[in-house]
């Protein structure tokens, strides 16, 4: 699926999240600098985007992007992504306490096990390393309603238009419906070998950055 869409997955990204995903990542970014990793891990990389973004912020950090579609991949490195390889998530292929910080943008929630995914994260970061997790995740409130109207009748015909590729994004909303976020995630993320999680809510609620250290 993902292979199918990666030649329009940015416009897509960019087009129907109305832009906002380029703050979000900058946000995510600007935390990431504030860390001072010199080893990074992105993973579930996709395009690129976050990498490229930390790339800016830090460069010269160490970092590492990996997906599990060459297609994305090879998107990435077009764009300018220096280092990439080809990995499951849930397999890692690094050695223990190799990273200082590993990031995920809208990646976490795409893998079959979300508590195998986070134990493999804690343990190729270094002690004390840094976690940040950027997803969707549904806002409170009467935002809650319109979000759920546009993300289930909306956003997949949109996205057939943009990519071609309707199931694609049929996908999406039915990903987001079944993520945890808030608290839950919260208490997801410490109980698989990390510590002080918290979150930044973006936009409403649309999006969230987690962040924690390894326990």
């Amino acid at each position: 699926m993902f292979g199918r869409i990666a030649q329009r997955y940015d416009l897509a990204n960019h087009l129907l999240s109305g832009g906002a995903d380029f703050l979000w990542r900058r946000r995510a970014a600007r935390i990431v600098e504030a860390w001072q990793p010199r080893r990074v891990l992105d993973l579930a990389t996709g395009s690129g985007d976050l990498a490229l973004a930390v790339q800016r912020r830090l460069p010269e950090a160490a970092i590492t992007a990996t997906d599990f579609s060459p297609e994305m991949l090879s998107v990435a490195r077009r764009k300018g992504v220096r280092e990439t390889v080809l990995a499951d998530a849930l397999r890692l292929p690094f050695e223990a306490e190799s990273f200082d910080c590993v990031t995920v943008a809208f990646g976490l929630r795409n893998m079959s096990d979300w508590n195998l995914a986070l134990r493999e994260m804690a343990r190729v970061l270094s002690p004390g390393g840094h976690l940040l997790v950027l997803d969707f995740s549904l806002p409170a409130g009467a935002l809650r309603p319109a979000y759920r109207f546009y993300l289930h009748r909306c956003l997949p015909g949109l996205a057939s238009i943009v990519t071609g590729q309707k199931t694609a994004y049929d996908y999406l909303g039915g990903s987001i419906e079944k993520f945890p976020s808030g608290n839950e995630m919260l208490s997801l993320i410490e109980k698989n070998g990390f510590a002080m999680a918290s979150a930044q809510p973006l936009t409403g609620g649309i999006a969230t950055i987690y962040t924690a250290r390894k326990a």
